[in-house]
């Protein structure tokens, strides 16, 4: 029997719930050995696949965020510095309007966006006898607000060669000058292609931009095309300068891909409080008793002397923390705790948006365990309606000093930034080595909390929260969701943004001790998710405080300490008057 031939089809039939028969039909062929040797081998693998999800238009969009938020980080910038103010003809070029592959790089170009301007300040100030005055920091700000305006916009182009100028390829081995038909670092895993190139991302961005609503067309995006269709007495298809009746010019075809909430992480991570306390021991102003900067010495040969001075002549034109404090509640009803803020009354916050935003994450929480298990279909309608309540509240806050706000932010924080990099201040608050930053100045930061006695949460987890904050915050007010019914566009979304959203997650975690992927299950959960951060930090710092000054106390100091010896004697109760009865009754 064993060397019989076994050909014909076998039928097999699992009774299941009445009305339901599973059958399936396997057609067996070949001997009956060969058969049991192939089913003693072990048991078959079978493997369940995610659930698999539609492409859909507005994914190039993400693209084009993620980008351009990389492109204006830390390192480009101080590359970018160094590049223009210290070696002299290297003008670079815009990426809005988006140059095709082939087009030439250099400053014709560039001509229209002020880095000639740049370059002539430079070689003027550098032919004086003497730089002294504000000059030189007024340069470095006319550079940042260059770079940003270069970087800036909705534009898949990959960032920029620190040699050449030309657009270039992260690679292993640092930069490497990018050519048509180049793969868009990480957007093959995220998009789940084979490959993904630049100019694939740019072609579907541009058509998602090019889609017409109303009367208003052109390569914009559509949710500025549904804002300036309902806007009254106003030429919609002409752009010009701020003194003509017509939209301002590049802020509706080429917005600038910056978000508020960047410059509030890092201020809650002691940004702007670090470079406080060198500017004001660089003005000889003493910080109490025992002040931790008194060996602050800039030698005027070195060129922070300088930059520093302008900087602090300058203080009348940056912002006041009261102007951003004002700001980062009408953007995002988020406040700041402190004595610069002590009288704080708003004409407009959004309240609602930490609940909206932190329900939104906690959503997306849940789908990523949903969807992490194979059996089930997760359901993201759920975070379409979440992402679209985001997104209106959102664009409540898009007025009055929207435009112009996170811009003068930005530009001021990166400059900040790019001064705890320069060696002068590494020499004096270096911070630890061994400590792996991502950018080389938040090293000083750290060490500044320690020698002041603030915060002891790294501002690796601020950095982390602002940067990746600002890129899912992005996705969600520029893209068109109020009129999506498709929860194919929410489970891409959740789908792409999955590293921001968790590293987000851990990060405010680490700074607040909030989680926020946990079910609530108890009032006193929902009550600290929803509280402002900054009351979350001022604990945990009252906390820090409260055990420094105890660990700093003498060991032969007398405490005042009361010891239960023994329980309270509690007052008898008064007996009741019974009746009773005698025997000869």
């Amino acid at each position: 029997m064993a060397n019989d031939e076994i050909t014909g089809d076998v039928r097999v039939t699992q009774t299941q719930p009445p009305g339901r028969t599973l059958a399936a039909t396997v057609n067996v062929s070949g001997d009956a050995a060969g058969i049991l040797r192939q089913a003693a081998a072990g048991p078959t693998e079978v493997r369940l696949q995610r659930t698999a999800a539609r492409a859909t238009d507005d994914q190039a969009l993400w693209a084009a965020i993620r980008d351009r938020t990389n492109a204006i980080g830390f390192d480009r910038y101080y590359e970018f510095i160094n590049r223009v103010l210290c070696e002299p003809g290297d003008q670079g070029r815009a990426t809005c309007p988006p140059v095709p592959c082939d087009a030439p790089t250099g400053g014709t170009q560039a001509a229209s966006f002020g880095s000639p301007s740049v370059e002539a300040r430079r070689n003027e100030l550098l032919a004086r006898p003497g730089i002294y005055g504000v000059d030189a920091y007024q340069l470095l700000k006319l550079a940042t607000q260059a770079f940003l305006l270069f970087e800036s916009g909705v534009v898949v182009e990959g960032m920029r060669d620190p040699d050449t100028g030309g657009f270039a390829v992260p690679t292993a081995d640092g930069f490497q000058a990018r050519e048509c038909g180049d793969d868009v670092p990480g957007e093959a895993a995220r998009l789940k292609r084979p490959a993904v190139t630049f100019e694939e991302i740019q072609g579907e961005l541009d058509i998602y931009l090019a889609s017409s609503i109303g009367n208003v067309g052109g390569r914009r995006l559509p949710y500025l095309k549904r804002i300036v269709s309902a806007l009254p007495s106003l030429n919609s298809n002409a752009e010009g300068p701020p003194y003509c009746k017509t939209i301002l010019q590049h802020r509706f075809n080429c917005p600038s891909l910056l978000e508020l909430i960047w410059s509030y992480w890092h201020e809650e991570g002691m940004l702007v409080q670090t470079i406080n306390a060198i500017a004001r021991r660089f003005q000889n102003r003493r910080n109490g008793l025992r002040d931790p900067l008194v060996n602050l010495e800039l030698d005027a040969l070195r060129p922070l002397n300088n930059l520093l001075w302008g900087f602090i002549q300058d203080e009348y034109n940056r912002l006041t923390v009261q102007r951003r404090a004002y700001e980062y509640d009408h953007h995002y009803g988020l406040t700041l705790y402190g004595k610069a803020v002590s009288k704080f009354e708003s004409a407009d916050s959004r309240s609602r948006f930490i609940e909206a935003f932190h329900n939104l994450l906690h959503r997306t929480a849940m789908f990523y365990r949903e969807d992490d298990d194979t059996t089930v279909v997760a359901d993201a309608f759920s975070l379409l309606n979440a992402l679209r309540e985001v997104h209106l509240i959102l664009a409540e806050g898009a007025h009055n000093q929207f435009g112009d706000l996170p811009w003068t932010a930005r530009v001021e924080m990166l400059i900040m930034e790019w001064f705890l990099a320069r060696p002068e201040i590494r020499e004096f608050i270096r911070g630890r080595h061994m400590v792996p930053y991502q950018e080389i100045w938040m090293g000083a930061v750290d060490d500044m909390k320690r020698l002041q006695g603030w915060t002891d949460v790294t501002v690796t987890h601020f950095r982390e929260l602002g940067v990746h904050g600002e890129q899912i915050l992005l996705s969600i007010r520029y893209a068109d969701w109020i009129v999506e019914n498709d929860q194919e566009r929410a489970r891409n979304w959740a789908r792409y943004w999955r590293p921001e959203i968790q590293r987000y997650l851990h990060a405010y975690f680490a700074a607040t001790g909030v989680d926020l992927t946990t079910d609530i299950t108890d009032t006193r959960i929902a009550a600290d998710r929803y509280l402002q951060p900054s009351m979350h930090l001022r604990k945990r710092l009252t906390a820090r405080r409260s055990r420094s000054a105890l660990a700093q106390l003498p060991a032969d100091s007398e405490l005042l300490t009361y010891e239960v010896t023994d329980y309270a004697e509690l007052p008898a109760a008064p007996r009741s008057r019974l009746l009773t009865r005698n025997r000869d009754d």
